[in-house]
């Protein structure tokens, strides 16, 4: 008597779709930008009505010249005030942090993340052929570990 398998038909095999590690994937696209020529006042506003802390200073040409951020605000605020100067009537361009640590579109999120342990900032903008195409932060950083968490071998 011949012997019969118990094994049902073998399904067929569909990879798994590969998370992306990304920059590109995890960042911000839709920023708000500022220029140096804006007062800090108005850039106070902004960062309170957006709910955000900083974002990147462009240049007439749309090139990268700076980050404008809370911190940037509060120092100048603290030396106007040991100074005796007026703080409202400063532009970005007097306040802004200059030459940003960037990175490109296609690093991987754990290159930001080396990035952001090394220099304790908390968003980097990101540049594709040298021009600003996003911006990503730590926060960004943490959820695309989140997600790739699922790729890890059980115990």
């Amino acid at each position: 008597m011949p012997i019969k398998s118990f094994q049902a038909a073998r399904q067929k095999l569909i990879p798994k779709r590969k998370r992306s590690l990304l920059v590109r994937d995890y960042m911000t696209r839709n920023l708000i930008t500022f220029s140096p020529q804006q007062s800090i006042l108005e850039v106070m506003r902004i960062l309170i009505r957006n709910k955000i802390s900083g974002g990147p200073v462009l240049d007439e040409m749309s090139r990268l010249v700076g980050i404008i951020s809370e911190a940037d605000c509060i120092k100048h605020l603290s030396e106007s005030k040991y100074f005796n100067q007026p703080f409202f009537d400063r532009m970005v361009s007097d306040t802004m942090s200059e030459n940003p640590d960037t990175i490109e579109a296609d690093k991987t999120i754990f290159d930001a993340a080396s990035i952001f342990h090394q220099t304790n900032r908390r968003r980097l903008p990101v540049l594709e052929q040298g021009r600003l195409v996003g911006q990503i932060s730590r926060q960004d950083v943490v959820k695309a570990a989140l997600l790739l968490r699922s790729q890890q071998w059980r115990k």
